[in-house]
């Protein structure tokens, strides 16, 4: 039985992960679950799967599940982030948003516990550091997100082989057919309004930017070994082709299905068996049936080449491109700025930044700090 370890249980990946467990009894026993604030969710996952630790962000909180729950050891903060991190498991998922989940991943690593990374700023704004840790422990890095999943798959069989090129595809987002001029009318519903996926709010508005693909262009690089300039981005309206591998002597392996976080979920957790998943199959005959393909316009999709060039500079630049965007998007969802402000913020933020060449993990979590803290003061 393998043991497993989500941090961010309550969220979007969090719960469809623990729906994944339940389609597979006796495959996995939860070993430590850890929430933000929402307690009610979180004492309904305890009392179904007993884990041994659990953490929540507000010390409150966890006093008040301490003592209903006196079976379980509980834990709060950051501090109970890492805690959780290092307990003892197989394989940990991180389902954090944000920059939280960088030091609870680095510290799993370090602890031998193989990953499923659905935490896109883990690798963006330290990619070195965390590449560079799962070598030295010898541990599993497996993705989670559709895209890198399908490319993970795409490379079974085939590590080693020669790459020419890695087909990153993009639903678009709300704003596929729009021109840059409209853009400036975006409201937060508009934009949280995705035609393919059910995601987080924070992961949909960066999926309404394209910042999402420019940040999953960045996480590509290091998980698969490859320069930002061999990684293509396609905008795949349907979401069939979740994205594909093109080798040097030009053929093409892609990976299919319907658009369902639980395939990737399960292809991570069950690593190398396949699980069982419940849901519906792709349907050639209507879904997959005309699959379509375009360039995104730059003109429109701003932060996607924002994040290409945070890439090319390469050292600390993608730690302020993420650092900016986060506190941006947010912004934005406040009704504080527009949406074009976002990639303008981020713009900003990237020419202002003095950039460090190799930053060790403390120096990108002052990074990262300082670049909210500034990003903050050009709002207000």
């Amino acid at each position: 039985m393998k043991k497993v370890t989500i941090l961010g249980s309550t969220g979007s990946i969090g719960t469809q992960a623990l729906s994944v467990i339940d389609d597979n009894p006796g495959l996995f026993q939860v070993e430590a679950l850890t929430c933000g604030r929402n307690t009610e969710l979180f004492r309904r996952q305890i009392e179904q799967y007993k884990p041994r630790l659990a953490c929540c962000e507000r010390r409150e909180d966890a006093a008040e599940l301490a003592w209903e729950f006196p079976g379980v050891s509980f834990v709060y903060g950051a501090e109970g982030l890492e805690e959780a991190a290092v307990s003892d498991c197989d394989i940990l998922l991180n389902a954090l948003m944000g920059m939280r989940g960088l030091v609870p991943t680095y510290r799993a690593i370090a602890a031998g516990h193989d990953i499923a990374l659905a935490n896109k700023e883990t690798l963006v704004a330290g990619g070195a550091v965390i590449m560079n840790a799962v070598e030295e422990n010898g541990v599993a890095m497996l993705p989670v997100d559709s895209e890198h999943s399908a490319i993970f798959q795409c490379l079974e069989g085939n590590r080693g082989k020669k790459i020419r090129r890695i087909l990153l595809t993009a639903s678009g987002g709300p704003f596929r057919d729009w021109t840059a001029e409209k853009l400036a009318d975006v409201t937060p519903e508009m934009a949280l309004q995705h035609p393919n996926w059910s995601m987080g709010r924070k992961i949909t508005i960066d999926s309404a930017t394209m910042m999402n693909k420019g940040l999953e262009m960045i996480e590509a690089m290091w998980l698969f070994g490859v320069g930002i300039d061999k990684i293509q981005v396609l905008i795949h309206p349907q979401s069939v082709i979740h994205s594909g591998v093109e080798f040097a002597d030009r053929s093409v392996l892609a990976q299919m299905g319907v658009p369902d976080m639980k395939i990737p979920i399960s292809v991570a957790l069950g690593y190398p068996d396949r699980l069982e998943t419940k849901g519906e199959t792709l349907d050639f005959f209507g879904a997959a049936s005309e699959l379509t393909f375009r360039r995104p316009n730059p003109r429109v999709f701003r932060c996607l080449d924002l994040a290409i060039q945070a890439a090319r500079a390469g050292g600390s630049c993608p730690v302020v491109l993420n650092a900016a965007n986060e506190v941006l998007v947010q912004a934005f969802l406040d009704r504080r700025i527009g949406f074009t402000d976002i990639a303008d913020g981020i713009e900003r933020m990237l020419n202002r930044h003095e950039r460090v060449e190799e930053p060790e993990l403390e120096e990108i979590l002052e990074i990262d700090g300082e670049t909210r803290r500034e990003t903050e003061s050009s709002i207000c």
